[in-house]
């Protein structure tokens, strides 16, 4: 099961007794126990209701004993449960026993009053251990991985429109341009824009450039992006503003330096037939970096991203040396790549 389906029989009544949430995206994670916590337990009920925990601090069979213990004052309990380890191959504090023989008892007679909610800070979940098995025949495991590339820019369009605000083409890709892939971000940027627009307005590429602030890392991005276009302009005047923000040349090279060796990465493994999904956990990367990254490939050949990467390494021994002015030496590495 995934989390929207998940989530519809949340909304139908459909109530497991026990939820384990793990992966990457901790936003969507915590996003779907708020949304829980909304269809569980009323406002007035909350402070007697939402009990969390920390299993850095508690053993899970206190968790379990809280479960147990009928509610005071309200119908029904949600605990929430952070830093549960004891479902993952890393190792449990040494300082507290988890009795996890309590946990599986507990599964095979779970109370209707009370809803479990483990949150693993952790990819993926040890399969081999018996608690997993466990929770997986008697519970609802949910995986929280970073939504593919266009399901990415679905989410950002979708976020406008539920905030009462219309996407001109191409917002969503510049919002991601420029604000990066995390949804945490995009969440308080979607907010601006919209506040910005107004009601029923329309947020467009324009209100992106001004009011949306790019990080190094998407300004070293759009670097790349223009030479790939060959906008050298562009290209130049970004790396002028970079450094405007007092951007350690060295710094400014070592980025450019990791987007060039993204794309021949993306390049040769899409040449073996690799997915994109397949490439981005090979990787590391977020599944939309890996989307442009292969845009970006198509526009250069293996050899040529090669000679970039070994003048790159060229580069950068020479600034830190002081063979060469690092400014300048920026500034001639990109007129070269331009030419």
């Amino acid at each position: 099961m995934d989390a929207k389906a998940a989530a519809k029989d949340i909304k139908q009544g459909k109530i497991s007794p026990l939820y384990v949430l793990y992966g990457s995206e901790k936003f969507r994670m915590n996003e779907f126990a708020a949304m829980l916590e909304d269809q569980l337990i009323a406002k007035e009920d909350r402070d007697f209701a939402v009990i969390p925990f920390d299993l850095s601090e508690t053993p899970v069979q206190a968790v379990v004993e809280e479960a147990e213990t009928v509610p005071f004052m309200v119908p029904r309990k949600l605990l929430l449960v952070r830093d549960a380890s004891l479902f993952t191959a890393g190792k449990e504090n040494a300082k507290l026993e988890h009795r996890v023989d309590v946990l599986n008892d507990y599964l095979q007679h779970p109370v209707d009053y009370s809803v479990i909610v483990f949150m693993v800070n952790s990819d993926k979940l040890d399969e081999r251990k018996k608690i997993v098995k466990a929770v997986k025949s008697t519970g609802t495991v949910l995986a929280f991985n970073p939504l593919g590339a266009e399901e990415l820019l679905r989410w950002v369009e979708k976020g406008i429109k539920d905030r009462g605000c219309m996407a001109a083409p191409g917002t969503a890709e510049a919002l991601i341009a420029n604000a990066g892939t995390g949804l945490q971000g995009l969440t308080g940027e979607m907010d601006k824009l919209c506040l910005f627009a107004g009601q029923g307005g329309t947020v467009d590429t324009a209100a992106v450039e001004s009011l949306v602030h790019r990080g190094t890392e998407q300004n070293v991005f759009t670097l790349v992006e223009d030479i790939a276009n060959l906008r050298l302009d562009k290209a130049l005047n970004t790396l002028y503003e970079l450094l405007k923000q007092r951007e350690e040349p060295i710094k400014i090279a070592a980025l450019i330096a990791r987007q060039f060796r993204m794309i021949l990465q993306v390049k040769d493994l899409s040449a073996l037939s690799y997915s994109q999904g397949q490439i981005a956990s090979q990787l590391g990367l977020h599944p939309y970096a890996v989307k442009i990254a292969g845009e970006q490939a198509r526009k250069f050949g293996t050899d040529r991203l090669r000679q970039i990467l070994s003048a790159l390494a060229d580069l950068d021994y020479q600034m830190k040396t002081g063979a060469v002015d690092k400014v300048l030496g920026l500034e001639m590495f990109m007129l070269k790549l331009g030419a």
